[in-house]
This record gives structure tokens, sequence and C-alpha cells, in this order.
């Protein structure tokens, strides 16, 4: 299996549980790792056979900027779920930061697993 990784991909969007979060936008940083056939890819050298990572970060950017999720948690599995269904995605690794959710931490973040990952 070989992986497409995309790091620190940050979007403002809404998200948290108390009156005060529900108000403005805050970022959250996306730390994905996508299986996919680069084997393939390289073969035909063409964007087709690939899986297109650009497409893919402004999907994510996307769905995150119009969510309004509570959890971060939601927010991972919903997220997950879009990119397997919309990139045939078999296997993902998924972290979501919430900078400053904790006060004197740095960030906060969960990270899931989707899939079947085939060596």
């Amino acid at each position: 299996m070989d992986v497409i990784r995309i790091r620190g991909l940050k979007v403002e969007t809404i998200v948290g549980v108390h009156d005060w979060e529900r108000k403005l936008l805050r970022p959250v940083v996306i730390d994905l790792e996508l299986a996919t056939d680069a084997a393939r890819a390289a073969k035909g050298d063409a964007l087709a056979d690939a899986l297109d990572y650009d497409a893919v970060a402004q999907a994510v950017s996307a769905f995150v900027g119009a969510s309004r999720f509570q959890l971060i948690e939601t927010l991972a599995q919903r997220l997950a779920e879009k990119l397997q269904k919309d990139f045939a995605v078999t296997w993902l690794k998924l972290e979501l930061h919430k900078p400053g959710a904790v006060a004197g931490a740095q960030d906060v973040s969960v990270s899931i697993e989707r899939g079947k990952r085939i060596p």
C-alpha cells in the first residue's frame, strides 16, 4: 500500500460545545494519510490514475469550513466518511487538531483510522 500525506491543512470553522465557540470561526488543522496505488499513477504519469491530492484538499476545506459540529470526534468521523465515499479511499488516517482548545496546551486532537489497511 502506498500513502499520500497531506499535513497541516488549516481550515476556519465553527466547532465546539460552548456558547462562545458557536459564534466565531476558529482554525482546525488536519493531517491526512490516504491509501493509494502510486505505482499505477507513476506508470502512466497521468493525474487520472492518481489520487488527486489537490482535489482532496479542496474537498476537505469546503466540507470542514461549512460544518458546524460540536465535537471534533464527529467532524473527524464525517470527514473520513466523505473522503472514503468521494475518493474511493480504502484506508485513511486522519488527525484533526483544535489549537487553543485547552488553556496551557498547544492543541487538542483526535486521530482516527478508517477502512482496511492492505500491505
